[in-house]
């Protein structure tokens, strides 16, 4: 069963609202987040990523950092930039990307069902990023970004969300990326309602927060000693499976292995079935694209050259066992350096741009892994490739917070 609880939300007011969102932290690096923020003093960068308010040449990991994210935070709800609502309550959050919508419950998502797996990952995590995030959020004292999570499409609770969305939006406004966002607070009428249909949902997927979730549930081990509290809970948006979009998530190598382009062709022959093409993305599962010399291939994985496992089927780890690895010996994608990932929000066009560049010598184009492949790889107990999905749009942050 799936237990959420609503919870204070602490959020902007309307007028401020498009003042305060921004992208997620983790999404931009400190450059990006300084010019995003530059002139904005009410920029939830100023929370999210503190070190905007510090000088340049700070380590992004320097104590002064967290603690300039709770002072920022203090600050925010002490000018009424931020403001905490009387009462817990549940919010919907829409976003609206060209064609695609997707609606999404806010609420807080047990520490204690991700602990025993009741909330399920697909991804490992990395020991630096944990790190950052539980001493972020503990110093902070609360969620100040969402963990994203779906489950499987539930007539039911789409009735219920449909209830919510027909109502006056707190919040709606379009940012500069052409996304529409649309925040409702939840009628305390439906809380009780909504929080029974979940609790017939058997299980909710990590979707994109892995660090996030797995800080979430040091932070509980920390403040343990005092007993029961909101830190027993951690910040989700939950979107229904069937209104997820995952987009491709690309490679680009920076050199051959030592191989000249006519070399390399043969080997990749050996493992694929290669044909000069025109198009720059595969059209299916088990192709690829490969752009080497200013020309296009499409790659189509041999029968026997993967496994029939959740895992094994995916097409990263089909790239990844027969090309990336025996030929051009990126043993760990994890922290090999000469492998990029590129997110297919860029187009295939910024493949083109780092290759033609002389940065890189090879890119691959992917076709994008499934919410349905995602699910099965977290309900078998296995482990994704890393960098094998690109959830888009990208949830907007300091719409709404939850602190302990």
């Amino acid at each position: 069963m799936a237990e959420l609880r609503p919870f204070r939300g602490v959020r902007p007011p309307k007028d401020l609202v498009l003042k305060v969102a921004c992208p997620p932290y983790d999404v931009v690096n400190a450059k990006e987040a300084r010019a995003y923020s530059k002139g904005n003093a009410q920029s939830f960068f100023n929370v999210s990523r503190p070190e905007v308010s510090l000088p340049e040449d700070i380590d992004e990991h320097d104590d002064k950092v967290y603690a300039q994210g709770k002072k920022n935070l203090d600050a925010f709800l002490e000018k009424g930039w931020l403001k905490q609502d009387a009462e817990p309550r549940f919010y919907v959050y829409r976003q609206k990307m060209g064609g695609h919508v997707q609606s999404g419950l806010v609420a807080c998502a047990s520490v204690e069902e991700y602990q025993r797996g009741h909330i399920k990952k697909h991804e490992l995590t990395r020991a630096d990023k944990e790190d950052d995030r539980t001493r972020h959020i503990d110093e902070m004292g609360g969620n100040d970004e969402p963990v994203f999570l779906t489950y499987r499409a539930d007539k039911g609770i789409d009735a219920l969300i449909g209830n919510v969305t027909a109502g006056a939006a707190e919040y709606d406004f379009v940012t500069d990326d052409g996304i529409g966002h649309t925040f409702w607070v939840v009628p305390s009428g439906l809380t009780e309602r909504i929080a029974a249909a979940f609790k017939r949902i058997p299980a909710l997927y990590i979707a994109d927060g892995h660090h996030r979730s797995a800080a979430a549930g040091r932070v509980q081990k920390l403040r343990k000693a005092k007993g029961e509290g909101e830190h027993d809970w951690f910040l989700a948006v939950i979107f229904p499976h069937d209104q997820m979009q995952i987009l491709d998530y690309n490679r680009v190598v920076k050199d051959l292995n030592g191989l000249s382009e006519a070399a390399f062709l043969e080997k990749v022959g050996g493992a694929f079935e290669v044909e000069p093409t025109g198009e720059k993305k595969p059209g299916r599962v088990h192709e690829f694209g490969m752009y080497l010399g200013g020309k296009w291939s499409r790659l189509r994985a041999k029968e026997a050259s993967f496994e029939a496992t959740p895992t094994g089927v995916l097409d990263v780890s089909i790239l990844q066992k027969n090309l990336l690895q025996p030929i051009l010996g990126v043993g760990d994608p994890r922290t090999d350096k000469r492998i990029h990932f590129v997110g297919g929000i860029r187009g295939v066009g910024e493949l083109e741009k780092l290759v033609d560049g002389g940065e890189y010598k090879v890119a691959f184009s992917m076709y994008p892994t499934t919410l349905e492949q995602l699910i099965a790889i977290a309900d078998a107990g296995e482990i994704m490739p890393p960098k094998s999905t690109w959830f888009e749009p990208k949830l907007r942050s300091g719409l709404v917070l939850h602190l302990f």
